[in-house]
C-alpha cells in the first residue's frame, strides 16, 4: 500500500492535536502539512526529524495548497464551507473529511459512524459529533424496541468547548462546578434524531474535567429486558467490533481517557416499566473525534476501518 499524503486544516486545536498523533503513528497515512490560524511559520510540535512541518497559513486569500490524498478540517462550526470549495478548485479528486458539525445534515456528504455504517463510498465525508457518538452507540443495539422518547444526560470535559476562551471551558467558573447548557435541541441531539429516527432528549453538562465524556440514558422499550439480557444484547452486537466493549458496571471516565475505546455498561432494568438505564463513557477526543476521523480515512483508501489504531 502507498502511503496517503493528508492535510491538516485546524492542526492546533484539541482534536487537530490528536489527529495529529494517530497519523504519526499509522503505517500508511502521513501528514504532510498543517495549517493554522495562530500559529503560521512556527514548527509543527510532534513532526518527525525526517519530515520537519511549519503551520501554513489558512488565510483562504493566499492558502498554499499541496497536492495531498486527504484533508482533513478540524475547524469550529461554520467555518469549513469556504475551505470545502479552495480544495476541490484547487484538487476536485482530494477526500475531504469533515470533523464540524457543518456537514452532518447535508445528503451530498456521507455521515460516518463506523461501527454503525457501511464503508465509505463517496470522497466527501462527515464524522460524528462526540456526545451523538455515544448516544447512537447505545441506541442502535435496541432500535427496533424502543417505546417513545429517549432521554440522555451527559456530562463532557471543557476540552470540548474549544480552546478560544468561554464560560464552558473557564477553569475558575467550572472549579469544584458543573455546567448545564443548551438543555433543549443542542444540535448532537438533532444530529442523533436525525440518524437514528428517534425521539431524543439531551441534556448536556460540562464539568472541570479536560477530557472525556460520560453519558446516562433512560429508555423505555416495547418489550421489557433483564439487566442481564440487556448485557448479552449488547455484547452481541459490538462482538466484531474491538474498540466497543461491554461490561457488568457502569464504565468510568478513568477506563477510557486517552484511550480509542467506548465502553457501554452498568444496565438495570425496571420491568415493571419496560425502563432500560445504563451508561457509556468515551474519550471526546479520540472515540468521539480522532479515532473516527482516522477510522473514516482508513475506510476511504479502501483499508480495514482499526489500521493504525491501538485496540
Amino acid at each position: 500500500m502507498d502511503v496517503k499524503k493528508i492535510g491538516l486544516l485546524g492542526g492546533r486545536g484539541y482534536v487537530g492535536q490528536e489527529i495529529f498523533e494517530l497519523v504519526n503513528n499509522h503505517p500508511q497515512l502521513s501528514i504532510t502539512s498543517v495549517y493554522s490560524s495562530s500559529q503560521v511559520g512556527q514548527s509543527v510540535p510532534g513532526a518527525s526529524k525526517d519530515n520537519p512541518l511549519s503551520y501554513l497559513s489558512m488565510d483562504l486569500t493566499n492558502i498554499e495548497l499541496s497536492n495531498e490524498d486527504a484533508y482533513v478540517l478540524a475547524l469550529p462550526n461554520d467555518q469549513s464551507n469556504s475551505y470545502v470549495d479552495k480544495i476541490l478548485e484547487h484538487n476536485p479528486e482530494a477526500i475531504l473529511l469533515d470533523i464540524s458539525s457543518d456537514h452532518r445534515f447535508n445528503a451530498a456528504w456521507e455521515y460516518r459512524l463506523p461501527e454503525l455504517s457501511e464503508p465509505v463510498s463517496t470522497t466527501k465525508i462527515s464524522n460524528p459529533g462526540c456526545y451523538a457518538t455515544a448516544m447512537q452507540l447505545m441506541l442502535a443495539p435496541l432500535v427496533d424496541n424502543i417505546s417513545g422518547p429517549v432521554n440522555f444526560f451527559g456530562i463532557s470535559g471543557y476540552s470540548g468547548a474549544g480552546a478560544s476562551p468561554n464560560p464552558r471551558n473557564d477553569k475558575e467558573l467550572l472549579s469544584n462546578n458543573i455546567l448545564a447548557y443548551s438543555m433543549i435541541n443542542h444540535l448532537h441531539e438533532q444530529e442523533v434524531k436525525h440518524q437514528m429516527h428517534k425521539e431524543v432528549f439531551f441534556t448536556p453538562h460540562v464539568a472541570e474535567f479536560f477530557r472525556g465524556i460520560h453519558m446516562t440514558g433512560n429508555i423505555i422499550l416495547a418489550d421489557s429486558i433483564s439487566a442481564d439480557d440487556a448485557k448479552t444484547v449488547f455484547q452481541d452486537f459490538y462482538t466484531d467490533m474491538s474498540l466497543i466493549k461491554v461490561q457488568h458496571p457502569a464504565p468510568d471516565l478513568q477506563q477510557v481517557r486517552g484511550t480509542s475505546f467506548a465502553l457501554i455498561g452498568g444496565f438495570e432494568a425496571d420491568i415493571s416499566h419496560k425502563r432500560l438505564t445504563f451508561c457509556c463513557t468515551i474519550d471526546n477526543l479520540l472515540k468521539g473525534a480522532a479515532t473516527q476521523a482516522i477510522q473514516n480515512l482508513n475506510s476511504a483508501f479502501g483499508w480495514g476501518d482499526n489500521l493504525g489504531i491501538i485496540e
